[in-house]
């Protein structure tokens, strides 16, 4: 029997638990609480791995209970949220839209198991599903604190889900590199530019995460797109 390490799989569990009360919320209507236990799972989800390396508490378990935990919280969760928000009203195209983002969820996890020391921690292989969902997540949380998009938007909350689910999946199930910051070298030196960058970013998170977590997470999707074409 191989070792089951109780820390870190709590933590795991806590991601879990996350990711199914959003989708009993989604469900039930209540759009913002599904919106941010979706933010608390990726919360979970950065502090189970980490743990597990600190304690030296490493385990296959823990790494396939972790996947599996992310495919709800971050595959399942984010497209019952598009689904009962927006996308319940399109028909077949938003059955298909929300499917199509659970499957290139499912598809990312998959590929990042069997690619794991194989590939540079430097960068993930397609958008990570955190991130991914984060980014449903958030813009629910934004819509929700500005009022933007209303019925009346040049552009409407159900297209936006529609390009979400469509445009976030396809960057999941795809190859294109997008930094992860896990071998950035937190002690090297550098400008005082790049300090100022961070603190400034921390600070505009901390006085509105209602407003900033949605810009800020698709300026990094939308930046690291540009990196790659300038590449």
């Amino acid at each position: 029997m191989r070792k089951i390490y109780i820390v870190p799989n709590l933590v795991t569990t806590a991601n879990l638990f996350s990711g199914f009360y959003s989708i009993t919320a989604s469900i039930q209507g209540d759009y913002l609480t599904a919106a941010w236990f979706i933010m608390l799972a990726a919360v979970f989800d950065t502090l189970d791995g980490r743990i597990a390396r600190l304690a030296k508490a490493t385990s296959p378990f823990g790494v396939q209970y972790d996947s599996l935990s992310d495919l709800i919280s971050f595959g399942m969760a984010p497209a019952i949220l598009l689904f009962q928000s927006s996308l319940s009203t399109t028909g077949r195209l938003g059955v298909i839209a929300s499917f199509f983002f659970l499957c290139c969820a499912a598809l990312r996890l998959a590929r990042f198991n069997i690619n794991t020391g194989i590939f540079s921690k430097a960068y993930f292989q397609g958008v990570a599903s955190p991130v991914a969902a984060g980014a449903v997540a958030t813009f629910f949380i934004f819509q929700n604190s500005t009022g933007w998009p209303t019925e009346d938007s040049l552009v409407s909350a159900k297209i936006l889900s529609l390009v979400f689910a469509f445009g976030l999946g396809g960057l999941m199930a795809s190859s294109i590199p997008f930094p992860s910051f896990k071998e950035f070298n937190w002690r090297a030196r550098s400008s005082f530019g790049y300090l100022m960058m961070g603190v400034a970013a921390m600070v505009f998170i901390a006085l509105d995460p209602e407003d900033m977590l949605f810009p800020i997470i698709i300026a990094y999707l939308v930046l690291s797109l540009i990196w790659n074409l300038y590449r």
